[in-house]
């Protein structure tokens, strides 16, 4: 095997590591520095990473939070999966291929900075804990229960909470059996947090009744009935709204209308604001 295992700890030093695979077993890393590199494998066991940098790194096949098969040339026996965690690390401009394996991995005051975020939804074990998103967010799911065995996990749930996303662009990601109140979105004219959402979609289903073109009469209420279902399977009956949800085949004039009118119908979570706006401090809820 050519790949280069790290085990013990690391701390206050640039990587040392070329461009080839990386096994970190049980290991602790503390401020390293693997700025620019390219991983053609990336395999992490029950590691400790606190203050490294991945900034403009390169994942090729990373295995982020490892169930540690193969470490010892046997299979997972199934009864223990170790977590792996990212604290207060740095992901600018990090390229995660589509469909990056998570794993049981935990990021806490992480930042994901304009960092490739598309297409991942193999995310089912994965923590998020006051991290910040930036940049473009693309077809991605976060999971508020964990797929799986949960004994080997050793939790039910996941934890995610106090995650910033103000200052992202957020395209068909999918927040699962996560409580939305308790992360800071960006507000209105382009996205809104609102509650009730099966009561505000009956308000305005009149109004698209006196639509004159069937075939947006049609795609709209397709758009709110979804958005109603999905909303009281995974969160509670509320969710993130913005133009987009309306509809993709609607005119972005109608799009905007039914937005205004879903914000309108009652009163929204965080009192007409999907998030206060950012501040040197945690944000009052």
């Amino acid at each position: 095997m050519n790949d280069q295992v790290i085990r013990g700890e690391l701390r206050d030093q640039r990587f040392p590591g070329d461009s080839r695979g990386v096994i970190f077993d049980r290991a602790r890393l503390s401020n390293v520095d693997f700025s620019g590199l390219r991983f053609t494998g990336f395999l992490a066991y029950g590691t400790e990473f606190e203050g490294c940098d991945f900034s403009g790194v390169a994942f090729e096949r990373p295995l982020l939070g490892s169930t540690g098969t193969g470490l010892d040339g046997r299979p997972w026996d199934g009864l223990s999966w170790p977590q792996t965690v990212y604290r207060n690390c740095t992901f600018g401009r990090t390229r995660f291929p589509a469909q990056t394996y998570f794993g049981n991995v935990r990021f806490e005051g992480c930042r994901f900075d304009r960092s490739r975020l598309r297409d991942q939804t193999a995310t089912f074990e994965a923590e998020f804990v006051d991290c910040v998103f930036t940049g473009r967010v693309h077809n991605v799911n976060f999971w508020g229960r964990p797929d799986g065995d949960h004994d080997a996990l050793g939790r039910e749930r996941n934890a995610f909470t106090g995650n910033d996303f103000t200052a992202a662009e957020l395209e068909h990601v999918a927040f699962l059996h996560i409580d939305l109140r308790a992360q800071r979105f960006p507000g209105p004219p382009g996205y809104a947090l609102l509650d009730r959402i099966a009561d505000r979609v009956q308000a305005v289903l009149p109004l698209v009744d006196g639509w004159p073109d069937e075939r947006h009469r049609e795609e709209a209420r397709f758009a709110l009935n979804h958005l109603a279902d999905r909303a009281g399977v995974d969160n509670d009956d509320q969710a993130l709204v913005s133009p987009a949800r309306m509809g993709r085949k609607l005119p972005p004039a109608l799009r905007e209308e039914l937005f205004a009118a879903l914000r309108r119908t009652t009163t929204d979570t965080a009192d007409g604001r999907a998030a206060s706006p950012p501040g040197p401090g945690p944000a009052a809820r």
